[in-house]
């Protein structure tokens, strides 16, 4: 297959198992990907907007350079400690500081 050409699903319900495969540049819009596992995968570059990443769970993974901006982070977690919990801290580090 040409690596230029898209494979287009619409409209459908259907699993996906890509092993060993090149999906990059791909765009998905309005799909479903609840309960999809993603292992060994390279998503450097990679947006994400307007999605529903509730209870996601990431390991082993290299986040150099990630940002999370505009999110809804209650609940959220980095090994374990409460995010709003590490920003509060910050803040009040750095009002102590100023």
């Amino acid at each position: 297959m040409d690596a230029q050409q898209a494979i287009q699903l619409e409209r459908t319900r259907q699993r996906v198992e890509a092993t060993d495969a090149d999906m990059s540049a791909s765009t998905f819009t309005d799909v479903n990907l609840a309960q999809s596992a993603f292992n060994n995968v390279n998503l450097a570059g990679a947006t994400v907007h307007n999605a529903n990443l509730a209870a996601l769970r990431i390991s082993d993974a290299n986040l150099t350079g990630a940002s999370i901006v505009d999110s809804i982070t209650q609940g959220m977690t980095i090994d374990g400690i409460l995010v709003a919990e590490m920003i509060a801290a910050y803040k009040e580090a750095h009002l102590k500081a100023n």
